[in-house]
């Protein structure tokens, strides 16, 4: 008998996108399940209605035999299921006892919290699961991973018995990744169950004891973890072959398209890093990468390059341009850019696509009449032609992104900017939260503009996509560029190390 049950699930949203179509899913206890499948095909759909942060439209839930109805996470909670999520929802001033109680605070009388108790019991979690985060830290002092523990222990400390983790590893270092995975399997020990959504297949076949394919709303296959290879799943996946081996053309760089000369910023933002004399420097036909734990001036250097924030000292130049004090609108001709945050930065989710296709192409003559006015007619066939040559799935052109799965709206954004045809593109965590389809497929689109003469900065927190796709890599930590190595001669390892401060 197993220990969840969900049965042939539905999930419809208004109008009529069928998001879940008679999924079945079970979980036993103790083991570590891993749940894959391509953007949009409704893991982490079904996983909030598991957690009860999405309403089911049509099925069941069984825990130890018995139907359940969960309609929000507190239900969850109490039947024992929580989900730590890869957006951390924490109190950034709160300390990290505060933040782990909140919400189940465990009181004396007139309503006081009984801190001593409180303290107790984490400690006896922490030494339980051999963590070691310090109860008394401001959370915002503390790194991504440490954070994630946190995010851990509120789950542990409401005596959970399920654990769902979203892209646990989407922002750690492999050596933090490590760490995590001894914890999980700690957890495993403890007899806790642990549902593990990730594309990293890797890490997938590494720590799962069954894995769940699923496709298009749809249970492809649940498989025992023996004998499978990365190939193997990815083909579940998506229906077809994945090349992992990208074909990088060497090409000699030319003349410096980009360079950032002694950058220095100014910070006065809690948790904002401070650059420390940046000096970067992107050859055409070079994609230069930057690796770093997440917070430690990667995105201050992306701020300054764009125009967000000026440097307190030191210049920028693109073409031998000085952009320094340039306006945003007066660079975007020269920089094509892939934000981080594709919802809040790249795109208009209620515009339809036209307009989201138009952005920064209306300030030149390709789709304008004149300064002031819009050719729509020119501005609908340009966008046609982005979808077709992009092969992004749509509707039609008068869709919103909104509607889009994750892959397709980051491929809106990539159409959107490498046409643009600047000279240097600043690509930040391009593929973050793709499949690893639309991650081939965005890869071999940035060696396509590599091999046209583009200056590329990559900015990733993906190691392996750092080392596959660039030419040289800059660690930064704390705000100063601390090494530049070679990736066809620094391991992954080695990076990692640079970027913990091991070396």
């Amino acid at each position: 008998m197993a220990y969840i049950e969900m049965k042939d699930i539905y999930k419809i949203y208004p109008p009529d996108v069928l998001a879940l179509e008679g999924v079945n899913f079970s979980l036993e206890k103790g083991e570590i399940h891993s749940l894959i499948g391509e953007n949009g095909a409704g893991k982490s759909t079904l996983m909030k209605i598991l957690y009860g942060m999405v309403p089911l439209s049509k099925g069941k839930i069984f825990i130890n035999d018995a139907e359940q109805k969960i309609h929000n996470p507190s239900i969850a909670i109490e039947l024992g299921i929580g989900m730590v999520h890869q957006e951390f929802m924490l109190i950034p001033s709160f300390k990290v006892y505060e933040n782990v109680i909140l919400g189940s605070e465990e009181t004396k009388s007139f309503g006081i919290i009984d801190k001593n108790k409180v303290l107790k019991d984490l400690e006896d979690i922490e030494r339980r699961y051999n963590f070691d985060v310090d109860l008394y830290a401001t959370t915002s002092t503390l790194s991504v991973a440490a954070q994630q523990k946190v995010e851990i222990l509120k789950l542990l400390y409401r005596q959970v018995d399920t654990l769902i983790f979203d892209e646990p590893t989407a922002v750690l270092t492999p050596q933090e990744t490590e760490q995590l995975f001894e914890e999980i399997k700690n957890m495993k020990k403890m007899g806790k169950t642990i549902v593990f959504i990730s594309h990293k297949l890797e890490e997938v076949l590494e720590i799962s004891d069954r894995i769940t394919v699923m496709r298009k709303g749809k249970v492809i296959a649940t498989l025992e973890n023996k004998n499978l290879s990365k190939n193997e799943l990815a083909r579940m996946m998506v229906g077809k072959e994945v090349l992992f081996n990208l074909e990088k053309k060497f090409i000699e760089p030319r003349d410096i398209i980009f360079k950032a000369e002694n950058l220095t910023t100014d910070s006065k933002k809690r948790n904002s890093s401070t650059l420390k004399n940046v000096n970067i420097v992107v050859k055409s036909a070079e994609i230069v990468g930057i690796a770093g734990v997440e917070g430690n001036g990667q995105s201050e250097i992306i701020k300054c390059i764009i125009g967000e924030i000026l440097p307190k000292k030191g210049k920028i130049k693109i073409n031998d341009r000085n952009v320094t004090t340039l306006s945003i609108r007066e660079r975007r001709l020269l920089i094509g850019y892939i934000p981080a945050d594709r919802k809040n930065y790249g795109l208009a989710l209620n515009a339809n696509l036209v307009e989201n296709f138009s952005m920064t192409h209306h300030l030149g003559n390709k789709i304008s009449r004149n300064k002031y006015t819009m050719n729509w007619k020119k501005a609908k066939k340009f966008s046609k032609d982005l979808i077709s040559n992009y092969n992004i799935l749509v509707r039609g052109i008068n869709d919103i992104p909104r509607n889009l799965s994750g892959g397709n709206q980051q491929k809106v954004i990539v159409a959107r900017e490498f046409s643009l045809e600047a000279p240097f593109l600043l690509l930040d965590q391009p593929t973050r939260g793709l499949d690893v389809a639309s991650i081939e497929y965005v890869h071999n689109i940035i060696l396509k503009m590599k091999e046209q003469g583009r200056a590329i900065l990559l900015i990733s927190a993906d190691l392996d996509e750092l080392l596959s796709l660039s030419d040289r890599l800059y660690v930064i930590r704390n705000g100063e560029i601390v090494a530049q190595l070679d990736p066809n001669v620094n391991s992954k390892e080695e990076v990692g190390e640079h970027m913990l401060g091991g070396r």
